[in-house]
């Protein structure tokens, strides 16, 4: 068994041990195709490469983190993503998640607060031939307004509350995907679905450690784990 496919058995077995919580029998088969074909090893430093298919964040520098490949393969899931979507990604880190999502949807673009993780990423994913990413650094509780609506929104960082600009630039009947809580206390992983009519429906998903979002609303964001 190499690497690659050691990760995927990890995520199954955790999808297994889950399923009470999220009601989650198995990811959707495209969603772990391109967990499969993504090379998360790339994502890492050099000197942790050998351990990039273990399911478990790893620190990527400037005291931030690539997060757990099972996470990462959950928030895809319940995005609940088409091929022709245009998704927003606040938070872009090392970029992992954000290949993630453009082997599955026709047009990413990504929020993060770093200019350094901006730059590098987009270097990365460029050099990886990532075509259908647009990569912005500001802050991400105000979203993305010029791209706007999308078709769905993934945030990597806990926020205490639901951010309203992301409300507001999310399609009717589109998902957004977040950690909600406190910073280092209990957070809840949330799907927000947004109504026809414009009401928002949440429904807690799985009990998770983020740190908080980066910016004026929180501080400073270093990645995340399952709890």
């Amino acid at each position: 068994m190499n690497e690659v496919q050691r990760m995927l058995q990890d995520i199954a077995m955790e999808v297994r041990l889950t399923r009470r919580e999220t009601g989650i029998d198995a990811f959707d088969e495209h969603v772990m195709a391109a967990m499969k074909k993504v090379p998360r090893h790339e994502f890492v430093p050099l000197e942790l490469q050998y351990r990039a298919y273990d399911n478990g964040p790893l620190p990527i520098g400037m005291g931030q983190t690539i997060s757990q490949p099972y996470i990462v393969a959950l928030m895809t899931d319940l995005l609940n993503s088409r091929p022709g979507d245009s998704i927003l990604e606040i938070g872009t880190g090392s970029g992992y998640q954000t290949a993630i999502l453009s082997c599955l949807v026709k047009q990413v673009y990504s929020v993060e607060i770093v200019s350094t993780l901006t730059d590098r990423a987009r270097k990365l994913l460029d050099k990886l031939g990532y075509a259908n990413i647009e990569l912005t650094t500001g802050d991400g509780y105000n979203g993305w307004p010029e791209h706007s609506p999308y078709d769905g929104i993934i945030v990597t960082a806990a926020a205490p509350e639901i951010p309203q600009p992301l409300i507001q630039q999310l399609k009717p009947g589109a998902r957004l995907v977040i950690p909600v809580g406190l910073p280092y206390s209990y957070q809840e992983l949330i799907v927000v679905e947004k109504q026809e009519d414009g009401k928002i429906k949440r429904k807690p998903i799985l009990g998770v450690s983020f740190v908080p979002l980066t910016g004026e609303h929180g501080s400073e964001r270093v990645g995340h784990f399952r709890a």
